[in-house]
């Protein structure tokens, strides 16, 4: 089910619902680039938990709005706005890759709506302090957050990297993504109901144009505008050691800096690889805080 819900200064934000419509509420951060929309398997999990998913296209991407200088914090007001309008006071929360700085926003800014919050695959802070940021980042993303500090250069790759993104085949992207994929992660863009969703559900999000997936790349690449010690609710950090797009050291300093998480560091699991096969553990997860 689709909605539109309208932000304090006028925005529109589309969100999906999934799920039992009647049941506790989780709602998800796609990556970067993203959409609202959820990849099947993980509904149907989630559904047979009779848990409530909802997603949502964050500025600029899908039917939302762009929100030109937006940094990572700003999410928390649009999740709220999304809460007020849909009757919603209570919820978990999950986001993975460039989702997982917006899940944290979310739980250390709305301690009186999230109960529980998991960070998938989590980029760190830019400025994360004693942190070597691009240790083990595959070529194609170390060049894309050190070409940010040139706008121009930057909208200009963007719209670029959007236009053979809307015309990329399932059968392309392992080529695209070549430096950020470990031999598991490679295996899951051979085929498969993931990669068709991937490259299904981005097209959805960039339809519109390369706004939002350049406010993410700032955001994510900038300082995010909250403090990760302010922090009370549960938290699971989830990552795996073999992730070439966000390294396995980011996993490390979020589950070492965010105050009494719950660290899942895996040795055999890569980038992709939590969406095919961990989701059901962090539901799971999040629903024992309800």
């Amino acid at each position: 089910m689709k909605r539109v819900v309208r932000t304090n200064d006028g925005r529109a934000l589309a969100v999906e619902e999934y799920g039992n419509p009647d049941g506790p509420v989780v709602l998800i951060h796609a990556g970067t680039p993203g959409s609202r929309f959820l990849y099947e398997p993980n509904v149907a999990d989630a559904t047979a938990r009779g848990l409530r998913l909802i997603g949502y296209d964050r500025p600029g991407y899908g039917e939302s709005d762009p929100r030109p200088g937006r940094d990572v914090a700003d999410c928390a007001a649009d999740v709220r706005a999304i809460c007020e309008q849909l009757g919603i006071d209570r919820l978990a929360t999950w986001g993975i890759s460039g989702g997982g700085p917006h899940v944290l926003a979310c739980a250390a800014l709305l301690p009186d709506l999230v109960v529980a919050a998991a960070s998938l695959a989590s980029l760190a802070p830019f400025d994360a302090e004693g942190l070597d940021w691009f240790d083990g980042m595959g070529e194609a993303n170390v060049e894309d957050f050190k070409l940010l500090s040139d706008e121009a250069a930057t909208r200009a790759k963007v719209a670029a990297d959007r236009e053979i993104a809307l015309t990329q085949s399932a059968g392309e992207i392992s080529d695209e993504l070549s430096t950020l994929l470990c031999p598991r992660d490679r295996d899951l863009l051979s085929g498969g109901p993931l990669v068709e969703h991937m490259v299904w559900s981005t097209k959805q999000g960039l339809a519109p144009g390369s706004e939002g997936w350049y406010e993410d790349g700032v955001a994510l690449g900038t300082p995010w505008g909250f403090d990760l010690a302010a922090i009370k609710v549960p938290v699971m950090v989830m990552h795996g050691r073999e992730d070439k797009f966000c390294p396995f050291g980011h996993g490390q300093w979020l589950a070492a800096h965010i105050p009494a998480a719950e660290a899942r560091l895996t040795d055999d699991d890569g980038h992709l690889t939590l969406a095919e096969y961990r989701v059901p553990e962090v539901h799971a997860w999040l629903a024992e805080h309800f």
